[in-house]
């Protein structure tokens, strides 16, 4: 029988701790003699870890900071009262909502050889004051800027900080762009080394880990914090938040100067408000480059 049966991917929500991707056998079609396809194990990267079991489900403890994986119960000999536990829970529970918005910078000069001559384009200086229009007119208390330090990031967040007096920036090397995971189906136009996703996987997962997760159980109010990247890393991000296989990245797409809303409840649950929004730009200073 030829070998038709379709290749079977579990993606695992990878966790803002020690949990991370789980890749199933993928088969290439490299026909035998008898017309059957070889099939080839695809290993996972090395910063990948164990995986939760099957697709489909959601894992309450993604980022790690679920209350009850927090409780050491073998702290003490016996087993803790039923008032005891729920007050060291309570001392775990997040308590504040996380609005977090994800910019993609805008427009820039593609050509340039150097990273640092990768400009903004008199369009891309555009798009970053309609952005920052846009973001002042939502009327919330912003409470930080965290940006890549890649050129093109730097200038679409100096533009857009204009319209946010007093936010205050952070600049991280975490939110720089690169290959995240090697997507699924692959795309003929773009196939970066191997080494690209070993290294660049590592960072940006090691990025999703460090700014996507549930409250601190400290922090009273709700906060509202803008992240401004780069594509690729944005469409990692909101895979893995969403618990989607990460795999499927490529097959998002994302406008320059675009607003993507993630909301993460103090009990973990994730929600995508709007994904690449740049419904506030007129439609000739849209651009996708």
């Amino acid at each position: 029988m030829a070998f038709r049966q379709a290749l079977q991917l579990a993606a695992c929500g990878l966790a803002g701790g020690s949990a991370a991707v789980f890749f199933s056998a993928v088969a290439v079609g490299k026909p035998r003699a008898g017309g059957d396809a070889e099939l080839r194990v695809v290993e996972p990267p090395a910063w990948a870890g164990a995986a939760r079991p099957g697709p489909g489900v959601w894992d309450s403890n993604w980022d790690r900071r679920e209350p009850l994986s927090l409780v050491n119960l073998r702290k003490r000999n016996l087993e803790p009262g039923e008032e005891e536990l729920a007050s060291r829970l309570d001392h775990y529970k997040a308590k504040a909502t996380r609005h977090i918005f994800l910019i993609r910078h805008s427009q820039y000069h593609v050509d340039a050889s150097l990273e640092k001559d990768r400009t903004l384009t008199p369009l891309g200086r555009e798009q970053a004051e309609l952005t920052g229009l846009r973001l002042a007119s939502l009327g919330l208390k912003f409470n930080k800027i965290v940006h890549s330090s890649m050129t093109r990031a730097i200038e679409t967040t100096d533009i857009i900080s204009k319209h946010l007096p007093g936010v205050c920036k952070v600049s991280t090397d975490l939110l720089r762009e690169g290959a995240p995971i090697e997507p699924d189906p692959p795309v003929s136009h773009w196939k970066p080394e191997a080494v690209q996703y070993y290294e660049d996987g590592a960072r940006i997962e090691a990025a999703f880990r460090n700014y996507i997760h549930r409250a601190d159980a400290k922090q009273q109010e709700d906060s509202y914090e803008i992240f401004i990247c780069h594509a690729n890393v944005i469409r990692y991000i909101v895979c893995r938040a969403l618990q989607f296989p990460p795999e499927g990245w490529l097959r998002l797409s994302l406008n320059n100067g675009s607003i993507t809303h993630l909301v993460v409840r103090p009990d973990g649950r994730v929600a995508l408000r709007t994904l690449g929004d740049t419904g506030f730009m007129p439609p000739d200073k849209i651009s996708r480059s």
